[in-house]
């Protein structure tokens, strides 16, 4: 033990460090962006029942020791790192028994198989030999995950849940082995021509696999169960624990309900001043221009406002779907935020020609790509800032409350500083993201307390948004079986703003005018620590930690 490591601080650093390896190392594979983290070369999700033991065995290994560390009297910065540590170890039993997706979920476990292969195509290229050799090893692994996943199913699937995997992949043995085709050499930055033989022989026997996984699952499903709500007391267990929000969830859908109103009026006020939506771009080319010009204007707009520090950090720039991505684009966000290990290197996303017809999100950056840097850029700005933080155990994803209410909280930011001033129709869409994202507070946290049936959670959608119904059931399965993702962004918005009007009333008060830069600057750059968290060091307000805290002296006694 270093000289260092004797220290109650250098103790919290040193367990955090080994606690990351091995959440790094054991995690589950996520289809969202931010929890990406940079995996060694051959990795792969494992999510056997016995891996699963093995991930309990260590966790509460780690919670003994974790537990034995007293931060009562250290500085808040301590205490605050510690928590961190209890809510990632909170995380992983989470994900081992308070939602064991890996036991019921037949999506959920399609990306896990699938999603390591699509996962090392999104950086550019290129593609180095460990990268290759790491594409072959997830193409190789498919035929025996599948054996696995459907071990993990027999006697324990979901139907809703399995209609939705079917659906991914439909077609899934041309898909695959298209993906592959187009990795072939490509001026000296795709496959050699003996590794990519081999991956091509690979994709077509994993091909299959997944296509006969997928007939198993359609044979299978009239014996698969009905999605189930985890209930009041389990979502509440999760955000205390995990998500480390102290609201009470009938709170949460409240708040969301006045949000969602608000937005219905002001996009009904915005709507009938400019009802017309301008045409997308006319080619890719034009986009692609635009972006990189727009989020340079963007920069620029921030730092002559006062609103958030831009030197010394990359681009966030748009390109057009590589022929490798395409074929399987819904098996995760279409992006590369880079990550702790590549600093320096600008971020990026993916998107498909303007035109009619695209996805919700899609359709608009194709009119005003501002539109899409105001959240996804928002994103990478957030996370650069994290991953180059002094104090290590920052760096790293806790709960996406915090940084998608970031992302979130910036599109209206912008909007009320004069962004889009001169585009009345993009003020309409900034609108429509917040009715959206209100409703699905009010639809997820309903489902995950049992307040909403399943049918009552498609109806909100189609009679609210309004949606089609088959798209309504497919989004309220998926919030059912993973409760409190779709309440993230709302929830961590009217966080953030929260503790930014309390902090512009502290300067009030002292006759000091706000600086808007310094606070952003601080909030991004935590912006992986839970807002009760962020409150209690920032503002020295620890009332939300005090919920927590209570909450969890009476799981405690009831243990006991």
């Amino acid at each position: 033990m270093t000289a260092v490591e004797t220290t109650t601080a250098g103790r919290v650093a040193a367990l955090g460090a080994e606690i990351w390896e091995w959440r790094v190392r054991t995690a589950f594979r996520t289809a969202d962006d931010i929890p990406r983290v940079p995996h060694e070369p051959l990795w792969l999700p494992a999510f056997a029942p016995a891996d699963v033991d093995a991930r309990r065995t260590a966790a509460a290994a780690f919670r003994e020791r974790w537990a034995a560390i007293d931060v009562s009297a250290e500085p808040v910065p301590v205490q605050v790192d510690h928590r961190l540590l209890g809510s990632v170890l909170a995380r992983a039993e989470w994900e081992c028994d308070g939602l064991p997706s890996w036991r019921f979920d037949a999506h959920f476990l399609v990306g896990q198989v699938v999603g390591p292969y699509f996962d090392l195509l999104l950086a550019r290229p290129p593609f180095a030999e460990d990268r290759q050799a790491s594409i072959l090893n997830a193409l190789q692994a498919i035929p025996a995950q599948i054996v696995q996943a459907r071990e993990n199913l027999d006697g324990h699937g979901v139907a809703d849940l399995a209609r939705i995997a079917i659906g991914e992949l439909d077609g899934i043995e041309g898909r695959l082995t298209t993906s592959v085709a187009a990795l072939a050499p490509q001026h000296g930055t795709g496959f050699g021509a003996e590794p990519h033989a081999a991956a091509s022989v690979a994709a077509a026997i994993a091909g299959q696999a997944l296509a006969a996984f997928r007939d198993w699952l359609q044979d299978a499903l009239p014996g698969f169960g009905p999605s189930v709500a985890i209930g009041r007391d389990a979502f509440v267990h999760y955000l205390r624990t995990v998500a480390l929000i102290a609201d009470e969830p009938e709170a949460l859908v409240a708040a969301a309900e006045q949000e969602y109103r608000r937005a219905v009026v002001w996009e009904a006020l915005a709507k009938n001043a400019h009802p017309e939506r301008p045409a997308p771009f006319g080619s890719i080319d034009e986009q692609l221009a635009r972006q990189r010009a727009d989020e340079q204007a963007m920069r620029d707009f921030a730092e002559a406002a006062n609103l958030l520090s831009q030197d010394g950090f990359g681009h966030y720039h748009v390109h057009p779907v590589p022929a490798y991505v395409e074929p399987l684009h819904w098996f995760g966000v279409n992006d590369d935020l880079t990550g702790y290990d590549r600093p320096g290197e600008d971020g990026l996303a993916y998107t498909p020609d303007p035109g009619p017809g695209l996805p919700y999100f899609y359709a608009a950056n194709a009119i005003d790509p501002r539109l899409g840097i105001i959240h996804e850029g928002a994103h990478y700005q957030q996370l650069v800032r994290a991953w180059a933080h002094e104090d290590a155990l920052r760096r790293h994803y806790y709960d996406s409350t915090a940084n998608e209410g970031i992302a979130f909280y910036n599109e209206e930011m912008m909007l009320q500083a004069g962004l889009f001033d001169d585009a009345p129709a993009s003020r309409n869409v900034v609108h429509n993201f917040n009715r959206l994202r209100s409703l699905r507070v009010v639809v997820d946290v309903s489902l995950a307390t049992g307040a909403f049936t399943l049918e009552e959670g498609v109806q909100t959608f189609v009679s609210r948004v309004p949606m089609d119904d088959a798209t309504a059931r497919e989004e309220t399965a998926f919030y059912l079986a993973t409760p409190g993702l779709g309440m993230s962004y709302l929830v961590g918005k009217l966080q953030l703003m929260r503790m930014l009007a309390d902090a512009i009333e502290r300067s009030a008060r002292a006759g000091e005018p706000f600086d808007f830069r310094a606070f952003h600057d601080w909030v991004w750059r935590n912006g992986n620590l839970p807002f009760s968290l962020q409150r209690w060091e920032l503002l020295g307000d620890r009332s939300e930690v005090d919920v927590l805290d209570a909450a969890a002296a009476a799981a405690a006694e009831v243990l006991s």
